[in-house]
């Protein structure tokens, strides 16, 4: 699905790129084999007022407006009529337009967080929502509806984002920021044999960020992960302490074994973000991948034991000054 974005505010590249997926996947899912070309407007609360006013008669704010350019028959809608899709083709952009769609940033934020929605999953509905009305869909009748909302719920579901999304994997503003900084820094991977580019992000206990990339060589050992790169770029500027961090990938990407081991040296417990496009984006912890992990407490408590075994000894061992020993030696051994 093609988008002509129109925003006339700032919305985080992380909530347009699952805005992006779940449109992709409203023509696939209905059935429809034409190139399909859409408008979204994201603005604020008095410009969509402005809109419903002149359009509606409604002098109100609303989270979204639908506009489309395709009147379907009554019952049927576009996957159904590929006719009447046919009469929107654009032979000078090779797609069928299907209308516009205009979206409320404040209405997407204030009903996020009175839903308990990520800002990701409210933003993708409203636009899915949207775009079932382009494509005939209704909710003014109870069949219609209850239609409507299973189109929808199999949208959604498609890119992982349906009503049943677990609690523990909303994301918040700080794990978007990190998602996005890590999809930048996969844009500079050095990865020439595999073709296989990640990015990462970490935030340190003081809030700053760090991102690296993947860097292979023709010498394959030599190669470093962008985990790695992050941490290390992070040490080098005296930072050794971290909160979280987002790893990214053409898929999920998880950290390697060695790449684990860097993490642990360098917190309690990291909060790990995987994304990827197309992908629901997972969320983890340092302990949960790496559990019965071995770092710097354990070293610590090993190199005190030892201290502890070793001064036991001395202390039990007869000695004279300076701790020296004063065994009996045998006439036999003085001579030698």
């Amino acid at each position: 699905m093609k988008i002509d974005w129109v925003t006339e505010v700032p919305v985080s590249p992380v909530i347009l790129r699952s805005m992006q997926e779940a449109a992709d996947q409203c023509p696939r899912i209905e059935g429809i084999r034409l190139p399909c070309e859409i408008c979204v407007v994201l603005c604020d609360d008095e410009k969509i007022r402005e809109i419903n006013t002149v359009h509606r008669s409604t002098a109100r704010s609303t989270d979204v407006l639908s506009f489309p350019a395709v009147t379907f028959s009554p019952g049927k809608t576009a996957g159904q009529e590929e006719g009447r899709l046919r009469a929107e083709y654009d032979d000078a952009t090779g797609m069928c337009f299907l209308g516009d769609v205009v979206l409320s940033v404040p209405h997407i934020i204030r009903q996020a967080e009175e839903y308990g929605h990520d800002r990701r999953r409210e933003a993708a509905y409203l636009l899915v929502h949207g775009i079932c009305h382009l494509m005939g869909y209704d909710h003014m009748e109870p069949e219609d509806q209850k239609k409507m909302r299973q189109m929808e719920e199999k949208i959604l579901s498609a890119v992982s984002l349906s009503r049943e999304k677990n609690e523990a994997d909303r994301l918040s503003p700080e794990d978007e920021e990190l998602i996005e900084f890590a999809f930048g820094a996969m844009k500079k991977s050095y990865s020439p044999y595999s073709h296989y580019p990640v990015g990462a992000a970490i935030r340190a206990a003081d809030g700053r960020i760090f991102t690296g990339c993947n860097i292979e060589n023709a010498a394959f050992s030599a190669g470093i992960c962008a985990e790695r790169t992050a941490v290390f770029k992070a040490v080098s500027e005296g930072v050794t302490h971290f909160r979280a961090i987002a790893i990214v990938g053409e898929k999920p990407s998880w950290p390697c074994g060695v790449c684990r081991q860097v993490l642990n040296e360098f917190s309690d417990d990291l909060k790990i973000l995987i994304a990827a496009r197309g992908y629901r984006t997972e969320v983890s912890s340092l302990k949960a991948l790496l559990p019965h992990s071995f770092g710097p407490e354990e070293l610590a408590a090993e190199t005190d034991h030892v201290r502890d075994c070793v001064s036991g000894a001395v202390a039990e061992s007869p000695s004279g000054q300076n701790g020296r020993s004063e065994l009996p030696f045998t006439e036999e051994d003085q001579g030698k």
